[in-house]
């Protein structure tokens, strides 16, 4: 690990042992329930009220309910030598927000309009905040963080050209942030390797440990050091080098080593209603919309690529 502020110590959210929570929906109702880790029962989930059901039967809601979400721009030394072509992009981290409304859980459905044709997967890990959270030190921060989730970052890259800044309508749309299948903790973050799958090939992979620019402390004391970071509130991490567009059909996955496997479909759906009538800026093809879209290939990794191309024969 080589990243700013290192750690003194493994933080107590990262010391085992390992706890999963999950909320799901069962028989029309939203239940919370924790993992089994051992004996018989190992991968079932237990709800609060005791009952004990198999976590593949039941639909998944997202285990978070933020006030905001935040998200890094880039924290990965792959993902800026693809678009800096330098181990660092900027001398400190640049934020954009979701908003809550994006949120979808493991298993939903991401819709991709017929009228946008660059939808992006980015896989990350996202932080949850435990606690009110204003004003501390980057080794405070560990103790306002209930748990990690893999998640899904999402992005219509046919807007990058005119939301560039904000990323509204690039990562803001409706189910464009699947989270889950639960929040852990009790797991070393460092330790473990994060990967995108495409149609089951894998089209993203990192070791968070050797690749992390800005740990998630770093992060939670910048931030708030102006804004007050509430229970439930979301942190993204930032997504290794190779992010590309996905098509209607597409089963999109982000799998995090002791975390989780997270998934979704991508469905092809209708242009907005308004769209026919010229309202906005509309959906484009341009230059800078296809750098961000396509990425630079000769700066990933041909194994990458390879399954890429493959997957989309599998859709």
């Amino acid at each position: 690990m080589d990243f700013e502020f290192p750690l003194k110590a493994l933080p107590e959210v990262m010391r085992g042992p390992r706890v999963e929570r999950r909320r799901i929906l069962l028989g029309g109702s939203a239940f919370w329930g924790t993992m089994i880790e051992d004996g018989s029962l190992r991968g079932q989930l237990r709800l609060d009220d005791g009952r004990v059901v198999d976590p593949q039967t039941v639909a998944h809601l997202p285990p978070v309910d933020p006030s905001k979400i935040i998200a890094v721009h880039i924290s990965y030394r792959s993902r800026s030598m693809e678009t800096r072509n330098k181990p660092k992009p900027t001398d400190t981290p640049t934020y954009f927000t979701k908003p809550p409304t994006s949120l979808n859980g493991h298993g939903g459905q991401i819709l991709k309009p017929a009228d946008c044709k660059y939808l992006n997967y980015e896989s990350e890990y996202a932080v949850v905040i435990s606690r009110t959270c204003r004003n501390v030190l980057p080794d405070e921060a560990w103790d306002y963080i209930e748990g990690f989730c893999p998640a899904l970052d999402m992005g219509l890259q046919d807007f990058r050209d005119t939301d560039q800044g904000s990323m509204l309508r690039v990562k803001g749309a409706d189910t464009l942030l699947p989270i889950g299948p639960g929040i852990v903790r009790g797991v070393n973050l460092f330790e473990q390797t994060l990967r995108t799958y495409r149609n089951g090939l894998v089209v993203q992979e990192a070791h968070i440990g050797d690749e992390t620019i800005w740990g998630p402390h770093y992060v939670i004391a910048d931030i708030a050091r102006h804004i007050t970071l509430m229970p439930g509130d979301v942190i993204l991490m930032g997504t290794p080098c190779h992010s590309r567009s996905v098509d209607a059909g597409d089963l999109v996955e982000c799998e995090i080593t002791g975390l989780g496997r997270l998934s979704g479909r991508v469905v092809g759906i209708e242009a907005p209603r308004a769209a026919a009538l010229g309202v906005g800026h509309a959906p484009t093809d341009s230059p800078e919309v296809r750098r961000v879209a396509l990425g630079f290939d000769e700066r990933v990794p041909e194994h990458f690529k390879e399954n890429y191309r493959r997957a989309a024969n599998k859709a």
